[in-house]
């Protein structure tokens, strides 16, 4: 970090200190003491339900481990959470926190009966002392890591949210006691103390229904005893890759980072300090500059890893960034946020599990060209399974964690405004029943975006009523507009908010137009990576699998290994002019298959000359790292391939299971 980055934290957590002890200014201290609403407020579970391609997405997602975990897999089926023997920590209610959405989503009714047997089993094994089944009688001499306690009225939160059940929300409520008095006894250590600010949002779903003054107090001594991610990122530590094969860090915990994102908006509602609300964007801003990879993620292996697209990216830090930035956007309305969540959702999260959604990866590669079992890897603290496809490469938490990634995101696309209308924060085809001004609203959203530019709108209310619209315009929707009606278009700018507030009377029909112009942007080493609307496009290669570890348990088809290897060549470089995009890559749409997120099914296909790198070979098991000096000429004299000019197929990079993404640059204009 420089010293003015440096300057500028120190300078932010100062002012945050000096705010908190003063009420912000329009309040009294009385007022100031009370939880702060968010600028949006996310609709119940269950009024927003999917459509079109993202609800074939729910339905292989249910049809494939999420919907299957418990019926073969111990650590969740024969969790001690349940009633069984096996690990009665984080694992079950991680499955559920994903589940539980997605059941409700898509209206699985056998799943959602399993989802209760489970809830009841929890809720009516709570202890008299308010701790649940696993928690040890005697925490002093038996430690157990609070986090576990803090996910599971995380979960308990949704269900209730889901179900309107007053024993879950009598339980939580329970819970949350036994933890203020409890954390005198057994403070905060391990990954609680790095994960306090998760115990903030059952705290804040069971004050918004009691208002009982003392879980703010809880969730002010939480913080007390957390980590303080504001001063941890003065440390120049945070912004210096960590070795392969390093030394693993607390503090540079990727996942841990992923979820730290959304600390300062949940801090932010317990007494609105100025500094919560700078450095939810500072902290970001910061892991781009020295962690960020393409898809809008940032690196981790399971450590910062710094931007080399031959880093990993652990699953669990995608669904837990997903879901920061759904926090984020709630509480501080910034459309950059919902920019940063599609991009995530639709590159990132998909490239990670395989199309069928019955395995999946620990790590994924922008640059990815095989996935073996490769003892020669360079991931910083993990082993030589990390990006197999399979059930639980390396570690089982993404295992577990995987399935909150899609239903969070099809939970959070439309929000509620403080003057009661709604707020669209992402796009995808869905159906919103809501009540607005105590009028029956539905709101059906027609698109095959982000594979298509085009969204159909139809605000439908029971009787005429007055409310404000706020469509997200994205900020690469350059030359944005909308018609409602049959009135004229109307220019949206992009980066902002269209506000449009009428009386809605019957059936109107709202068309937006979201133009996606391509891009070559330049990212590590000088490479080129092609992006378009909220797309990033990577090279289609033809694949090998096989399957592995046959003799390991639980490996029966279909939640089998794979190791997949690449049949067509990958060691292209891209004859692209950055001035001119548009005539460096050309689109074609298609249709959208059955799995949206598969080679053969992308609905949008790019077409790109390249030539072939010859001397670009696999190293130690990866796609060998190009250096400036390699990818444009090797002597200033001649380009570094005499390759024939080829055309080569690009693809979304949520399709690809392998790919090249950050492409060397072999000729320009």
């Amino acid at each position: 970090m420089t010293t003015i980055d440096r300057r500028r934290f120190l300078a932010s957590v100062a002012a945050g200190v000096a705010a908190a002890g003063r009420a912000p200014l329009g309040q009294s201290a009385e007022q100031s003491s009370a939880l702060s609403d968010p600028m949006f407020h996310p609709l119940p579970l269950g009024t927003i339900r999917p459509a079109g391609w993202l609800q074939r997405q729910l339905r292989i997602q249910a049809d494939g481990l999420s919907g299957h975990l418990d019926e073969f897999w111990p650590d969740v089926g024969q969790s001690q959470w349940f009633g069984g023997t096996a690990e009665g920590w984080e694992r079950a209610p991680y499955w559920l926190d994903g589940v539980i959405p997605l059941a409700w989503l898509i209206d699985d009714e056998p799943l959602k009966t399993r989802i209760s047997r489970d809830i009841d089993f929890i809720v009516t094994h709570q202890r008299a002392d308010g701790w649940y089944g696993p928690y040890p009688e005697d925490a002093v001499t038996k430690r157990y890591d609070l986090w576990a306690i803090l996910l599971a009225n995380k979960v308990l939160a949704q269900y209730h949210d889901a179900t309107g059940d007053a024993r879950v929300l009598a339980a939580v409520q329970r819970s949350l006691r036994a933890l203020l008095d409890g954390l005198d006894r057994t403070p905060l250590y391990g990954w609680g103390k790095f994960r306090w600010y998760e115990g903030l949002v059952a705290v804040f779903h069971v004050y918004e229904r009691t208002r009982e003054p003392w879980l703010l107090d809880l969730a002010r001594k939480l913080r007390a005893q957390g980590i303080d991610f504001q001063a941890l990122f003065t440390t120049e530590d945070l912004a210096v890759p960590t070795p392969r094969r390093g030394l693993w860090k607390w503090t540079k915990h990727v996942v841990n980072t992923a979820m730290a994102t959304k600390a300062s908006a949940l801090s932010w509602r317990l007494d609105r300090r100025p500094a919560d609300r700078a450095f939810s964007t500072e902290m970001i801003d910061f892991l781009d500059r020295h962690h960020g990879q393409v898809t809008g993620m940032f690196s981790g292996d399971e450590c910062l890893a710094g931007r080399n697209p031959l880093q990993g990216t652990e699953l669990c830090s995608v669904v837990e960034f997903m879901y920061s930035l759904e926090h984020l956007f709630s509480v501080f309305g910034d459309p950059r946020c919902a920019d940063r969540l599609e991009r995530v959702a639709f590159n990132a999260l998909p490239a990670a599990i395989a199309p069928d959604m019955w395995s999946h990866q620990y790590d994924q590669q922008v640059n990815q060209v095989q996935c073996t079992i490769n003892p020669e890897h360079g991931w910083t603290t993990n082993g030589p399974e990390s990006n197999l496809f399979g059930l639980e490469p390396n570690y089982g938490c993404c295992t577990s964690n995987m399935h909150q990634g899609w239903p969070k995101f099809v939970a959070h696309l439309w929000m509620k405004t403080a003057d009661e209308g709604l707020v669209a924060a992402s796009w995808a085809p869905c159906r919103v029943e809501t009540r607005l001004r105590d009028v029956p609203v539905s709101v059906q959203v027609d698109t095959d975006y982000p594979f298509r530019d085009t969204v159909t709108l139809v605000i439908a209310p029971s009787r005429s009523v007055r409310f404000p619209l706020l469509l997200r315009v994205p900020a690469w929707a350059e030359g944005a507009k909308v018609r409602v009606g049959s009135e004229h278009e109307q220019p949206m700018t992009r980066g902002t908010f269209h506000r449009i507030d009428r009386e809605w009377i019957g059936r109107t029909e709202l068309t937006l137009r979201l133009p996606m112009h391509a891009t070559i942007t330049t990212r590590y080493n000088e490479a080129a990576a092609v992006e378009r609307g909220p797309l990033v496009y990577a090279l289609k290669i033809g694949e090998e699998w096989t399957r592995v570890n046959l003799d390991k348990p639980h490996r029966e088809l279909p939640h089998a290994d794979f190791e997949i290897r690449p049949t067509t060549p990958w060691n292209y470089g891209l004859i692209v002019d950055r001035r001119r995009p548009e005539d460096s890559v050309s689109f074609e749409e298609r249709p959208i298959g059955a799995r949206p997120f598969s080679p053969d099914g992308a609905g949008i296909v790019g077409t790109a000359r390249a030539q072939r790198i010859p001397a670009w070979k696999l190293v130690q098991g990866w796609a060998g790292e190009l250096s400036p000096a390699d990818i444009a000429w090797s002597d200033r004299a001649r380009p570094v391939s005499d390759q024939p000019v080829e055309n080569v197929t690009l693809i979304p990079y949520g399709c690809t299971n392998i790919r090249i993404t950050e492409f060397p640059k072999v000729q320009s204009r």
